[in-house]
């Protein structure tokens, strides 16, 4: 008997296997709640630092939001870095995992899993698992301008999904004066300037370019720009991908 047809079954058996075993991942999206204010969260803040230094997590990239919060801000120090906006997302995501309410600091990664962010293994171990889940959407990103940046996603085949923009500035410290962390110097990475919606998916793509201008204040050497892709309700992100703004 000819051995031709066991190996063009083997070679299939082959293909099919290397196929099943390298899902389509991407980049790990973690959301930190943070306060100035909050005397837990220099800690997570830290590792958010850490986090972004290591770069990778089991071979998939971490892109880190630092979203301060405002509820904070009448206990003894207004944080500048905080918004109303970070607040009712994350009173969004408390819905969403069927909590009372947000708390500092607590993170949340690609959407899909919340923890208290200062809690560096349990935090390691929900990172190992998103970085081994499939992704679907793939973002690509390129600059036209210094403050146009143009968006491509595709793939994401499956449901809806809201595209967002985050503009991130890495470096920023602050001397706290009153408050829990009062006499303290606070340093953070990933802090979120900005984020908007910028669009929708319609039949798994998404196609724009957009305005990504900064403040004066901002240090665009420090800046980069962060979309992903996240299904309905704060649901999962399917996509991401980052660039450093031009210098």
């Amino acid at each position: 008997m000819s051995r031709l047809p066991y190996l063009t079954i083997a070679l299939m058996l082959l293909t099919t296997a290397s196929l099943g075993a390298t899902p389509l991942v991407g980049p790990v999206v973690v959301e930190l709640f943070t306060s100035e204010g909050c005397s837990s969260c220099p800690p997570a803040d830290a590792l958010l630092s850490k986090l972004q230094q290591s770069g990778t997590v089991e071979g998939a990239e971490v892109l880190i939001l630092g979203e301060h919060v405002d509820y904070w801000n009448h206990l003894g120090w207004a944080d500048r870095f905080s918004s109303a906006g970070f607040s009712r997302r994350q009173g969004e995501y408390a819905h969403r995992f069927k909590l009372d309410s947000g708390y500092t600091p607590q993170m949340v990664i690609d959407g899909h899993a919340e923890m208290v962010g200062n809690d560096e293994n349990g935090v390691r171990r929900q990172l190992a698992l998103a970085a081994h889940a499939s992704k679907p959407a793939r973002v690509q990103l390129a600059w036209n301008s210094d403050s146009e940046l143009h968006v491509e996603v595709d793939g994401a085949s499956e449901g809806d999904g809201q595209v967002l923009l985050a503009i991130t500035e890495d470096g920023l410290s602050t001397e706290v004066r009153n408050g829990e962390n009062g006499g303290r110097t606070l340093r953070h990475s990933g802090v979120v300037r900005e984020l908007r919606e910028i669009g929708s998916l319609r039949q798994g793509q998404f196609s724009a370019t957009v305005k990504a201008v900064h403040h004066p204040d901002w240090k665009s050497e420090n800046l980069r720009a962060v979309v992903f892709v996240q299904k309905p309700g704060h649901g999962d992100i399917t996509g991401a991908a980052s660039v450093a703004y031009r210098r």
